[in-house]
C-alpha cells in the first residue's frame, strides 16, 4: 500500500472545547463525552478509550498510559506504567534460551497500567462516571467502525509482521480478534469485537477492578499460567498508578514539562538545555545539527541511566542541572559524533491532546509499544497486552536491566507548556525513540521560530537513529543531506510518514484555543 500522508491542514481556533488526536472517531468521542457536561479528563478518557478500539495497532486495553493535566490553576503528572512480575529473574529469562528481552509473547508483558489510569484520572479530576466516559468506545466495539486509510495502513502492515513472527498457540487469539479467519483488515473493512464491548464494559461498571481483582483479573491469570508467563494474581491486584510532579526546564522564557523518570521525557529536556543558550534565525543545518547532536547526547545518558526511579543510582535532577550542561555543552561541536554516556557517579502509541470551556486541559499518551504488542490477547477479552518489558535489560549491571517489580524505561511521554506559572497548553509526540526528538523539533518550531500548532507539527523533521546514522524527511530543502553530510552526519532520506512521529497541540489564546494535529496519520480535531 502507499503511504498516504502528504497533506497539510489550517490551525483550527475553537471556542469552548477541543480534542486533538490521530483518528477521527476517537476525537468525535471525546467532543461527545465534552457535550455532555464532561470536563476536558473526562474526554481525555474517553478519546483513549476510543482509540483502543479504532486505533488498536497502536494500543490496546492492556496497554501503558501517561497523561499530564491541568485542573484548576495547577499541574498534575500521572503514571500509570506497569511493573514486572514480583516472579521474574534475568536467570529465569535466560533458562528459556533469550540473550535479551523478546519483543513479542508472555516473557515481555508487565502489568498493564492503562484501565486503572482511566480509573484514577475519573476519581481525581472527572465531572462524570468511568462507565459513561466508556460509551463511545464501547459502542464502536460493538456496532463496528469503517477502518481509516491510515489506520488500515497500519493494521495492514503490523498483521503481516505479526503472521510472519508469531506461530504458538500462546498467539491465537490474537489473530482470532484482529484478523477476518487470518485474512488481514485493511483501509474500509468494517472491525468490530463484542469480547471488547464487554470487556469495556466490565472496566466501567467496577471503576477498572475487575481487570486488577476481578473476573477479568482471573482470565489474565489463567492464560499466564497456561502458557507459562510470569504475571499472577498478587501483581494484578498489587498494581495502582502513581500521580508525580511534572519535571520541567525552562526554555527561552517558556517552562517545558515532562513526567519524570520512568519515562523518557527528561531526554527532550535536556537536549533543550544544551540548546537554549544558542540562537537560530531559521531551520537552518547548523540548527538540525545542534539539535541531532543535543539529542544525540541527551539520549546516551538517559539509555543507561533512566529506569523505575525506585531503583535509579543517579538522582534524575541532576540530568537538568547546569551542572550536566557544563560537563556536556562542550561535547556539542561543529562535528558529528559518538556520544558516550559518562559516568556521573564516579564523576510505537497514540496521542492525545484535550481542554474544556473551563481551562481544563490534558495531555495524555497510551502505547502498546511496537505497535500491536505482545501479540497475546486473552482469550475471550478482546486484551491486547502490551510488551513493556522489551526494553529491560539481561546484563545484571545495566541500570535498567529486569528485577522484580519494576517499571522499566518508559518511550511513551506527554508534554505540556507554562508560562509564568500559567497554561500554553499539551503537546506530544508519538512514536516510541522518536518521541524526545519530535518534542525538541516542535518545541523549537513553536518558540524559536515561532510557528503555529499546525506549521510546528507540517515542518520537516529527522530521526537520530543510531551511532552517526538520522534519517531526514524528503521534504527538506535538498541542500540539508550535504550540508549534514560534510558535518560528518550518514544521512538516509526517507518519506514523510509516522516514522518521523505523529503529534497532537494545543495552545491557549485568550478566548480561544488554537489546535493542530498530524498530518503524518490520520489526525484529527473536533471542536465546538
Amino acid at each position: 500500500m502507499a503511504n498516504p500522508f502528504s497533506n497539510h491542514k489550517n490551525c483550527v481556533y475553537a471556542k469552548n472545547g477541543v480534542v486533538a488526536t490521530s483518528e477521527g472517531l476517537a476525537a468525535q468521542a471525546g467532543l461527545e463525552i465534552l457535550k455532555k457536561g464532561g470536563n476536558a479528563i473526562d474526554a481525555a478518557v474517553a478519546t483513549a478509550a476510543a482509540l483502543t478500539v479504532v486505533e488498536p495497532c497502536s494500543n490496546g486495553i492492556g496497554s501503558d498510559n501517561f497523561a499530564i493535566v491541568y485542573f484548576n490553576q495547577k499541574l498534575y503528572g500521572m503514571n500509570s506504567s506497569g511493573y514486572s512480575s514480583n516472579n521474574i529473574t534475568i536467570e529465569k529469562i535466560k533458562q528459556r534460551g533469550y540473550d535479551s528481552m523478546p519483543s513479542f509473547g508472555v516473557v515481555p508483558i508487565t502489568v498493564p497500567g492503562t484501565p486503572k489510569g482511566w480509573a484514577r484520572l475519573i476519581e481525581k479530576f472527572g465531572n462524570l462516571s468511568l462507565m459513561e466516559v466508556l460509551t463511545p468506545a464501547i459502542r464502536f466495539a460493538r456496532e463496528g467502525y469503517s477502518i481509516g486509510e491510515g489506520v488500515g495502513y497500519y493494521f495492514d502492515r503490523s498483521i503481516k509482521h505479526y503472521q510472519e513472527q508469531n506461530r504458538g498457540p500462546e498467539f491465537k487469539h490474537f489473530f482470532d480478534v484482529f484478523t477476518k479467519s487470518g485474512e488481514r483488515y485493511r483501509a474500509g473493512d468494517i472491525f468490530q469485537s463484542e469480547d471488547m464491548a464487554r470487556t469495556l464494559e466490565e472496566i466501567g461498571l467496577t471503576d477498572s477492578d475487575s481487570f486488577y481483582k476481578g473476573s477479568l483479573a482471573e482470565k489474565i491469570v489463567a492464560f499466564m499460567e497456561k502458557y507459562n508467563g510470569f504475571i499472577d494474581k498478587k501483581d494484578l491486584a498489587e498494581y495502582d498508578c502513581e500521580f508525580v510532579d511534572p519535571i520541567q526546564t525552562n526554555y527561552k522564557g517558556y517552562d517545558i514539562c515532562e513526567i519524570p523518570p520512568n519515562g523518557q521525557g527528561i531526554t527532550a529536556l535536556m537536549a533543550l538545555n544544551l540548546l537554549k543558550n544558542r540562537s537560530y534565525d531559521d531551520r537552518s543545518f547548523n540548527c538540525i545539527h545542534d539539535q541531532i547532536e543535543a539529542i544525540k547526547i541527551a539520549f546516551s545518558d538517559t539509555l543507561t541511566y533512566v529506569t523505575d526511579p525506585k531503583f535509579m543510582k543517579l538522582n534524575p535532577s541532576f540530568l537538568l542541572s547546569d551542572d550536566y550542561v557544563a560537563r556536556r555543552e562542550k561535547d556539542l561541536t561543529q562535528k558529528a559524533k559518538l556520544h558516550e554516556p559518562i559516568d556521573y557517579l564516579k564523576s510505537g502509541t497514540v496521542y492525545l491532546a484535550t481542554a474544556d470551556k473551563d481551562g481544563n486541559m490534558v495531555s495524555m499518551i497510551q502505547s502498546n509499544y511496537m505497535g500491536f504488542g505482545s501479540g497475546i490477547v486473552i482469550e475471550g477479552t478482546g486484551i491486547s497486552m502490551q510488551n513493556r518489558g522489551h526494553t529491560f535489560r539481561l546484563d545484571p549491571s545495566h541500570h535498567n536491566c529486569i528485577e522484580p517489580r519494576k517499571r522499566t524505561y518508559h518511550t511513551i511521554i506527554p508534554g505540556f507548556i507554562m508560562k509564568d506559572q500559567l497554561p500554553i497548553g499539551p503537546f506530544g509526540v508519538m512514536g516510541g525513540f522518536m518521541q524526545p526528538q519530535g518534542h525538541l523539533q516542535v518545541i523549537m518550531n513553536l518558540i524559536d521560530f515561532n510557528l503555529n500548532p499546525q506549521a510546528a507539527l507540517d515542518a520537516p523533521r529527522f530521526r537520530w537513529d543510531k551511532g552517526l546514522e538520522v534519517a531526514i524527511e524528503n521534504t527538506f530543502d535538498p541542500s540539508l543531506e550535504k550540508e549534514l553530510q560534510k558535518k560528518g552526519h550518514q544521512i538516509k532520506i526517507e518519506p514523510r510518514g509516522s516514522s518521523f512521529g505523529r503529534g497532537q497541540i494545543i495552545i491557549k489564546k485568550e478566548g480561544c484555543y488554537l489546535a493542530g494535529t498530524e498530518t503524518r496519520c490520520d489526525g484529527h480535531v473536533a471542536y465546538y
